[in-house]
């Protein structure tokens, strides 16, 4: 534990675990995680509350997002936004690709937070099966998959092209009623899609990496705890991206 005195700094702020969770960009459960961990340096107050200096959260916030700007010529051609794509693209593509690169978990190995996450997805839904995916210029692929053996697929077959396109949950109740994916080969043949639910998925500059969704072989819809609670899921793996990005070094601007 660090004693601090008990006058204060006006040039250096004491803060909150929210405000420190506010600045990071992170949720407040995980600042609690860092802060417990010692990776935030903080102190108690007397009624037990924990408190940290402005630049002891700066002073993390610069360690563990210190990484060069990509270069262009660097950049694979997958994170490039395509002339005439095959599918539609939101104005903003460009900047989210780049994004998307620069969380580092393209074609990264399983990793225990998200598959949790997708695991209580297809708990919560009922749905058979349940996907974090991350999509590029070229493909949809999946950072964690439950209940497909799939690991990626062509990004203009992907029904999560369409959920990034939109702000909020994107539902279709049958695929083959849906001109966007009654001739869809994951429609027509395996795994059989009729049944869709995808949220949108931010990155910390706030441009859309991909989609929390679930799938079922049959036509249904989501009750509104079934709604609520992947909307719930969906900020933990926006903050999971976060943490990982932090935790490896990786910058955001």
């Amino acid at each position: 534990m660090v004693i601090h005195p008990a006058s204060s700094f006006n040039d250096d702020p004491t803060l909150t675990t929210r405000d420190a969770a506010r600045l990071l960009g992170i949720s407040v459960s995980t600042a609690q995680k860092w802060i417990e961990s010692g990776a935030l340096e903080s102190w108690k107050t007397p009624g037990g509350h924990r408190r940290m200096r402005q630049s002891a959260v700066i002073a993390l916030l610069d360690e563990r997002t210190a990484m060069s700007t990509d270069a262009l010529g660097t950049i694979p051609q997958e994170l490039r936004a395509e002339r005439a794509p095959p599918y539609p693209t939101a104005r903003d593509e460009a900047a989210r690709l780049r994004m998307v690169g620069r969380t580092g978990l393209l074609d990264t190995t399983a990793d225990p937070a998200f598959d949790r996450i997708t695991w209580l997805a297809g708990l919560i839904t009922g749905a058979p099966i349940s996907v974090i995916s991350l999509l590029t210029a070229k493909r949809q692929w999946f950072k964690s998959a439950l209940g497909t053996s799939l690991t990626e697929t062509p990004r203009e077959l992907s029904f999560c092209n369409y959920a990034i396109l939109g702000e909020d949950m994107m539902m279709v109740e049958d695929a083959r009623a849906d001109s966007r994916f009654s001739a869809n080969p994951l429609v027509t043949g395996e795994p059989r899609i009729r049944f869709y639910a995808g949220c949108p998925l931010r990155g910390p500059d706030g441009h859309i990496l991909g989609s929390l969704c679930v799938v079922d072989r049959t036509p249904r819809r989501l009750d509104a705890n079934q709604k609520e609670g992947l909307r719930a899921l969906a900020d933990i793996a926006e903050d999971e991206v976060r943490l990982h990005m932090l935790e490896h070094g990786r910058r955001w601007s």
